[in-house]
């Protein structure tokens, strides 16, 4: 706690700049905002910071740019490694807009907003909004657990960019597939929500990657990964191949859709990455070693 050296304000959390060492507000700390005696020693082959000195709407200007700059900073070192947990956050987002949307506004909109559906695919924003959008809580929860499990091994050896474009297109494609396909079965109304085909894509680079990482079926059944994931593709078929649809109320065209761009992706990095030995409770930052279950 300190008062700033510049215009005498009482600050609980004051800066202490490192060029001259003295304390400031939030408003004063980055040192054009307090005239800083180290400005002169910066190399400035532009002249931002003359002898004469910049002028105060300079100053803000920079000032500006420069908390600008470090609000996208701050961004990108959260985002990096922690791509699963951005998407998680987007994922309740979203499915409180729809519901506040459905409640308030009107079913319709909420649903040429959030869900792609057989009549309106050309409604290119619902081809990603729809990744994030649920059919209920259930349906969101059972993919918010598999996804903090799933996700955080995928996403520490791909990249959090390689990873989220991965969690985006296989989501968007396998949305895509499951509206094709039930128009192609004869089904004119219908659409399509939920995380689920990008969750099986993550989970089929995993396979590839390592197929016999243990994983626990309702938390208590222990298999490879391997069987809980083609055992999986195996129902989808059973049940999806027969029925306008893909299967009454899930998607599972969707799931097969997104398990193949999965397996096709995880076989064409697979020299490329060190293979996960475990999945882990946390973030980067946290968790330990203990053992997801699924």
């Amino acid at each position: 706690m300190a008062t700033c050296d510049e215009c005498g304000e009482y600050e609980n959390l004051p800066y202490q700049c490192r060029r001259c060492g003295r304390t400031f507000c939030s408003e004063h700390r980055l040192p054009e905002n307090h005239d800083c005696p180290g400005l002169n020693e910066w190399d400035d082959p532009e002249g931002v910071f003359s002898s004469g000195g910049p002028s105060t709407s300079g100053r803000s200007t920079q000032a500006r740019e420069a908390t600008s700059s470090q609000a996208r900073s701050l961004w990108r070192r959260y985002f990096q490694g922690n791509a699963t947990y951005v998407f998680l956050g987007l994922m309740w987002v979203t499915f409180a807009l729809q519901v506040l949307v459905g409640t308030f506004v009107s079913q319709a909109l909420s649903r040429d907003i959030f869900v792609l559906t057989i009549s309106n695919p050309e409604y290119v924003w619902t081809w990603f909004t729809s990744v994030f959008a649920h059919g209920g809580f259930t349906h969101i929860a059972v993919n918010s657990i598999g996804l903090y499990f799933f996700g955080p091994p995928v996403e520490r050896r791909l990249g959090s960019k390689r990873y989220a474009g991965l969690f985006l297109i296989s989501g968007a494609l396998a949305g895509l597939a499951q509206i094709g396909i039930s128009i192609g079965m004869g089904a004119t109304v219908g659409g399509v929500v939920g995380a689920s085909g990008a969750l099986l894509a993550i989970m089929g680079v995993l396979t590839v990657l390592n197929p016999g990482l243990r994983v626990y079926l309702y938390f208590f059944i222990p298999m490879p990964l391997w069987v809980l994931t083609f055992g999986f593709a195996a129902y989808s078929v059973l049940v999806g191949a027969g029925q306008v649809g893909g299967g009454g109320n899930v998607a599972h065209w969707a799931h097969l859709a997104g398990l193949a761009i999965g397996l096709a992706y995880g076989q064409y990095i697979k020299g490329d990455t060190r293979a996960p030995e475990q999945l882990q409770f946390g973030g980067r930052g946290g968790g330990g070693g203990g053992r997801g279950r699924f």
